[in-house]
Formats: structure tokens, C-alpha cells, sequence
């Protein structure tokens, strides 16, 4: 049974790790996509891998208003509607103090995660079907703090904002609005993160982190899609303005 025959989906960051990852499972759920990414040639070969006449892309910045406007008419344009909403674009920062933190990463961090979020919400939702879903990627990094993390953690923890805010504004049209929230998960970004901890040592990063999770393991980004494809579903049609958390235990130990 295809859970999502004929809807009509937009993923952000939807060319590596969770969105590529949730793009393959609503293709096979039946659905449309439309792959959002600033990255060309990465896009171009998730199209290419998927071979697939129900996906197409459109390269761009989440955080400049103008390419948002453009992704949400191409999808229109392409695919007629728009069903379901995968706010999931984001960016890693730096793993430093909060006194050491370059002000123009900490803005770089803030205009993708935050305002990237916020405006595909804005102009998104109101082109959406009554009865759609938004999901939206913020991390267990949006739940508690992350000593050298502040612009990620800050970030994500707005994020919770808009999307409790969102959920209460688009009720009425029964678009229903949740977050989710994964521990660390076998991606590039976490790869990214642990080398950036540890140059010369970002495996012992790893473990470390392993270390904090009661399932003693990263999460695979087929596992987080899984919940996406849950929350895009009618089985969630009574679901609204919650924080999906997907860890392994992270945020209880």
C-alpha cells in the first residue's frame, strides 16, 4: 500500500544524509517530490540515482527569500499541488565556546536553520492543501544544550518555536505542524562535527558521543525517514505542535 499515492512533497536538504534518505521513501510511498538543495551537482545525482519521472529538484538557498519563492512555485508549477512539507535544511556551524564564536558563522548557522525554517513556513503553507503536514528537522541539540555548539543549539531550539507557533495558526485548516528532534546520526554533518571537535582524533568524538546514547549506536538516516514518512501520513492526521524525538535514549540518560 502506498501511504502517500499522489501527494505532492517538498524536502529541503533533500540532496544528502536524511532528506535523500526520506526522498527515497516517499518515492516509494507514492509520492511526488520536489529536492531543495543549494548543492547542484549533489542534487543532480540524487535525481539521477533515483530515475525516477515523480522527482525533480530546484537549486536553493532556504535562507534568501526570493529562492524560496521560486521553489515553491516550480513545485506548483510542476506537480500542481503541494501536500507535504519537509522543513529539513540545516547546517552544522562550528564546535566552539561561545566566546571564541565567530559572529558571521553564528549568523550563517541562524539564517539557514532559523530563517530558512521560518520562510519556508511562510510561504510554503499558505500554497498548501488544507489537511497537509509540515515537518520540520530540529535535533536533540533542540531539547538540551551542547557545551561548543551555541549556534546550532540556539538554532534548533527556535526552531521548536515556529513550529509550535505554526501548528496553532494553520489549525483551522487542519495543517498539522511537528518537529523532529534525532540524536546524532551516520551522516556527513556528523562527520563534519567530530572532526571539527577532534582533527586528530574524531573517532574517540564519536565514541564519546556513542557513549552518551542508551542504544550505544548513531542512528541510520533510513530510521529518522521513517518517522517523516509517519508524520507526512494520514496515520498522524491528529497529530499537531509536538517534538518528535528520535535518539536512542539521548535525551533520558
Amino acid at each position: 500500500m502506498e501511504i502517500l499515492k499522489d501527494k505532492v512533497a517538498i524536502i529541503t536538504g533533500g540532496a544528502a544524509g536524511i532528506g535523500k534518505a526520506t526522498a527515497k521513501l516517499f518515492l516509494k510511498e507514492g509520492a511526488k517530490v520536489m529536492l531543495v538543495d543549494r548543492n547542484k551537482s549533489k542534487l543532480l545525482a540524487a535525481v539521477k540515482e533515483f530515475g525516477d519521472s515523480n522527482v525533480s529538484y530546484c537549486i536553493a538557498d532556504v535562507s534568501n527569500v526570493l529562492e524560496t519563492e521560486a521553489y515553491v512555485s516550480k513545485t506548483v508549477s510542476k506537480f500542481g499541488k503541494i501536500d507535504i512539507f519537509f522543513n529539513n535544511a540545516g547546517i552544522e556551524g562550528k564546535s566552539l565556546p561561545i566566546t571564541e564564536y565567530p559572529e558571521e558563522i553564528f549568523d550563517q548557522v541562524i539564517a539557514i536553520n532559523l530563517k530558512g525554517v521560518w520562510l519556508g513556513c511562510k510561504y510554503v503553507i499558505p500554497k498548501m492543501n488544507d489537511g497537509g503536514s509540515v515537518i520540520i528537522t530540529s535535533s536533540v541539540a533542540g531539547l538540551k544544550g551542547f557545551s561548543g555548539l551555541g549556534a546550532y543549539v540556539s538554532s534548533k531550539h527556535g526552531i521548536v518555536g515556529i513550529m509550535r507557533t505554526a501548528a496553532l495558526e494553520f489549525a483551522a485548516r487542519n495543517i498539522r505542524v511537528n518537529s523532529i528532534h534525532p540524536g546524532p546520526v551516520n551522516t556527513r554533518m556528523m562527520r563534519d562535527i567530530e572532526k571539527d571537535i577532534s582533527p586528530d582524533a574524531p573517532n574517540d568524538v564519536k565514541k564519546g558521543f556513542e557513549k552518551t546514547i542508551p542504544f550505544g549506536r548513531y542512528a541510520e538516516s533510513i530510521e529518522i525517514a521513517k518517522l517523516v514518512v509517519f508524520l507526512a501520513s494520514e496515520e498522524s492526521k491528529y497529530i499537531t505542535g509536538t517534538t518528535q524525538v528520535i535518539d536512542g535514549g539521548m535525551t533520558i540518560a
